[in-house]
């Protein structure tokens, strides 16, 4: 992909926004980024419980729009919505369209082993795993994926309490140091890496920082 390659960044949630635009700064501060939130999203699978016709439909319109917009290729920061990303993705191939944890699942079968998943939002837990499972057997790897959720940490970001927050993903980390590697799953727990990397001895990946890598190339 080119230094100026312009990305779309699709979020559902504003607190995805930081995280990923640190990430570029640190990694590839050159690219061409824009964004678009649509923050009734998760809010709206949250009351339905499932991701139906609907909501696909409101992912390829957004993802039209981001194409529309010139985009080169599309990332999106919210892990709850595979099955919609990959409707988007069919539509637009041969276009790079990532799923938010894609390049972070595939640095941590790297590993093989028991892989450490710690999430903050309940909801995409079933989705990520069985995306991390479908991409283990396909590059016939053999790793077992074990999640914690970090309870709690998700309110304390919504009051604004980032330490509490990140302190309670390093605590749920913790139950799984005899991983090979850990992951954090959403996009708003980047800020927690530091004060895991220093409960546990495995490596700690964030999924801003590994989507980063991967389109950077």
């Amino acid at each position: 992909m080119s230094v100026m390659a312009r990305i779309a960044l699709i979020h559902a949630t504003p607190v995805a926004m930081q995280p990923i635009a640190e990430a570029f700064q640190r990694i590839w501060p050159d690219a061409d980024v824009f964004n678009l939130l649509e923050d009734a999203l998760s809010a709206d699978l949250a009351r339905s419980g499932r991701l139906n016709d609907a909501m696909i439909d409101r992912f390829r319109r957004l993802a039209r729009y981001a194409a529309d917009c010139g985009a080169d290729s599309i990332l999106f920061t919210c892990s709850a919505f595979g099955q919609c990303i990959e409707a988007v993705a069919e539509d637009l191939k041969p276009m790079p369209v990532l799923k938010p944890n894609e390049a972070m699942f595939a640095e941590a079968l790297a590993f093989g082993g028991r892989i450490g998943l710690v999430a903050t939002f309940p909801p995409s837990l079933s989705a990520m795993t069985a995306d991390f499972d479908a991409m283990a057997a396909h590059m016939g790897v053999d790793a077992t994926l074990i999640s914690v959720c970090a309870e709690g940490a998700l309110d304390a970001l919504s009051d604004g309490d980032t330490a509490r927050h990140d302190s309670r993903i390093a605590e749920a980390a913790e139950s799984l140091s005899n991983c090979t590697v850990i992951m954090l799953a959403q996009f708003s727990m980047a800020s927690a890496a530091k004060v895991v990397e220093s409960r546990v001895s495995c490596p700690v990946l964030t999924s801003p920082d590994s989507a980063v890598r991967r389109l950077k190339g």
